[in-house]
């Protein structure tokens, strides 16, 4: 008696049967932010992996107090630069919210700066000059 045949994996009821590729899943991480900032301050120095998440850990935990607080400053779901600010200036203490602050406002100039270069758009022209002013949506 012949054994049982086995069953090709390549097959299956006649028709070829294609291996899918699992998707890496993306994680999001302030790593490399992390890893720049400390190029600029400190060329010659790096970090290990441990502390690299340690202080990614840190960056999440902060920017989830911010959002709360400047969330407790208004009944809008949109939240606006001003909101922001507050929050900052009650979270962090003392000459680091100023600096925070200062460079808020520095990289929110840049971004108005290169929207309004890029953009087409004349609503979303508007909607830049009127960042301090957003319309709440419920």
């Amino acid at each position: 008696m012949a054994p049982p045949k086995k069953e090709n994996n390549k097959m299956k009821m006649g028709f070829p049967v294609k291996k899918l590729k699992s998707k890496k899943r993306r994680r999001e991480s302030y790593a490399i932010y992390i890893f720049k900032v400390l190029k600029q301050v400190h060329p010659d120095i790096g970090i290990s992996r441990k502390a690299m998440s340690i202080m990614n850990s840190f960056m999440n935990d902060i920017f989830e107090y911010i959002a709360s607080e400047s969330s407790k400053h208004t009944e809008c779901k949109t939240l606006a630069s001003r909101e922001i600010q507050t929050a900052v200036l009650l979270t962090l203490p003392g000459e680091l919210s100023k600096y925070a602050m200062s460079e808020g406002a520095k990289a929110l100039q840049k971004y108005v700066a290169n929207s309004i270069i890029y953009t087409s758009n004349v609503y979303s022209r508007y909607s830049i000059f009127r960042s301090e002013a957003l319309v709440c949506f419920y």
